[in-house]
């Protein structure tokens, strides 16, 4: 099944495609239509276990500040759904958000939740990946009210970077396919 998914025009061969090095713009915004900051991220995109997941790691500075953060994103065969589980030094404090999801129009997407203090409300958030085409990806996170009022919350717009230095290189086996070309 996972050979399936792996070969071209299966979800794991796009996941893969989004492998490699990215700079871009980030944007917050605390409130909806008011820009809180924006600045440069840079990020890092590799395959791990076997090509089963992907690993996003990345960097950058809001209001002034320097945050760094993590990304395990899977496809679920089994259950058609799209799986993450992310943990960040400035959005989620001390806590691993998990979040689930389906892929709907070329998009990845999953909806995770998080409280508002002990004893207090859980909020919704959902995010969307897409791959318009090799060289950019989109990464667009909405923060949802216990109301269920939603509004953008975090954009992060990536161009592929030229590749730096490393100390993991992703076997010929685990490169994504426009890597081996």
């Amino acid at each position: 099944m996972f050979e399936r998914s792996a070969a071209p025009g299966g979800v794991h061969h796009r996941l893969a495609a989004m492998v490699g090095e990215w700079e871009g713009r980030f944007r917050l915004w605390y409130e909806p239509e008011k820009l809180a900051d924006e600045s440069v991220q840079r990020g890092r995109i590799r395959l791990v276990g076997r090509g089963r997941f992907l690993l996003h790691e990345y960097e950058g500075h809001c209001s002034g500040a320097p945050f760094e953060g993590v990304a395990l994103w899977a496809y679920h065969l089994d259950d058609n759904a799209f799986e993450c589980a992310w943990g960040e030094s400035f959005g989620t404090g001390t806590s691993i958000m998990f979040s689930t999801g389906r892929v709907d129009d070329e998009r990845f997407g999953a909806l995770g939740s998080y409280g508002e203090g002990p004893g207090g409300p859980r909020w919704g958030w959902r995010t969307e990946l897409s791959q318009p085409d090799p060289e950019h990806l989109n990464i667009r996170m909405f923060n949802i009210t216990p109301a269920g009022d939603e509004a953008l919350a975090v954009e992060v717009n990536y161009t592929r970077a030229a590749v730096r230095s490393a100390p993991y290189a992703p076997s010929d086996a685990q490169a994504a396919p426009a890597a081996r070309a």
